[in-house]
């Protein structure tokens, strides 16, 4: 473990001296990149060197214990030592839990698809709620969204909805998003005043890097058609709208947002591969039956994971049985309350998983 955190630390340092530097500067691109694999580095390295300060201390005790022999100081060094040890115990521990894959990804960049489930065109007006509230909550934590792919319904819903979300902590933040979120509620449609339930499912995905998730060509079909935009002078008049078939999943991925055919490409490609990298992903999960444990929920996609009560302004988030009365809040993009519940309820399961074994 030691030896790979070594390399980090390493991988660290050169980041540090490459930021310095006027060819790098000059790259704005390039200057981004290496900046956000040096935040991701630096949890790790400021471990490492805690870790090693430890170490040391402990050997300067043990000195300390081999050289003197005040019998008061010795039984002094000797506690100071256990507490010493203690902490590096600790220690190694947290570094073993970020060394982790899954806390590896904490930093990453994530993609989010929205649907509207069962209920006709309410969930289309409430899966839009939701795309609202997220981007809400990404203003308020200085993160930038970015619409990859958005399909309107004519009452202002979504028929569906793909943005990213790039920012400190906001894989963290939202990766507990995933699963079918319900709605009760009074329809601006409904003449009787009657409350209907809908649903709306949401997806969150980390985004790889190229690097990490390499697609080849050949396992690729790419259709161009005529983008459904608006009409008049902006009517489309060339087949920039593009749909990206990967063969071997049958994941099929389309864009037509931009005017650009390469832009559409780009966006799609950039879907295309989250969603091959979350399959993989998937099937290792069911694979580890062990990992479940650890999850807020069971993973599956099609579990009910929240419910949002008009009537009673009310949320539930089902999985850790939390209830906020804070409706309007929450989908005006307060979620930090539902976050950190979430994110607890899920460090806690890991810690006790770590104490049986």
């Amino acid at each position: 473990m030691f030896e790979q955190l070594q390399k980090l630390e390493e991988r660290y340092s050169e980041l540090e001296h490459l930021l310095a530097s006027p060819e790098v500067l000059t790259q704005p691109e390039l200057c981004s990149k290496y900046a956000k694999e040096l935040s991701g580095l630096r949890e790790i390295v400021s471990l490492l060197r805690e870790h090693r300060k430890l170490c040391d201390d402990e050997q300067g005790l043990q000195l300390v214990l081999e050289e003197k022999h005040d019998r008061e100081f010795l039984e002094l060094a000797k506690s100071e030592l256990q507490i010493l040890d203690k902490k590096r115990v600790e220690l190694e521990q947290k570094i073993a839990q970020v060394l982790k894959g899954e806390d590896k990804e904490l930093n990453k960049d994530i993609i989010v698809e929205i649907r509207p489930g069962t209920g006709g065109l309410e969930a289309g007006l409430f899966a839009a709620d939701l795309y609202r509230m997220y981007t809400k909550y990404a203003v308020k934590k200085n993160w930038v969204v970015e619409p990859m792919s958005l399909q309107e319904t004519d009452l202002g819903g979504v028929k569906e909805v793909v943005f990213s979300v790039k920012g400190k902590d906001a894989y963290k933040r939202l990766k507990f998003e995933s699963g079918v979120h319900r709605v009760q509620r009074v329809p601006s449609t409904e003449a009787q005043g009657r409350i209907h339930t809908s649903t709306a499912t949401v997806v969150v995905l980390v985004e790889p890097e190229e690097v990490e998730m390499a697609i080849e060509p050949k396992d690729l079909r790419i259709d161009t058609y005529r983008s459904s935009g608006p009409g008049g002078q902006h009517m489309q008049k060339t087949d920039s709208a593009v749909r990206i078939t990967h063969i071997p999943t049958g994941t099929v991925v389309s864009c037509q947002d931009e005017r650009s055919q390469l832009k559409n490409k780009t966006k799609a490609m950039r879907i295309l591969r989250a969603k091959v990298m979350d399959m993989k992903r998937q099937e290792e999960s069911k694979k580890i039956t062990e990992a479940r444990r650890t999850q807020i929920g069971s993973g599956d996609r099609s579990e009910k994971i929240r419910t949002y009560n008009f009537p009673d302004r009310r949320i539930t988030d089902h999985r850790i049985n939390f209830t906020i009365h804070q409706l309007e809040g929450v989908l005006e993009g307060d979620l930090e309350a539902l976050s950190d519940a979430l994110i607890k309820a899920s460090e806690s399961l890991k810690s006790g998983q770590g104490q049986k074994q």
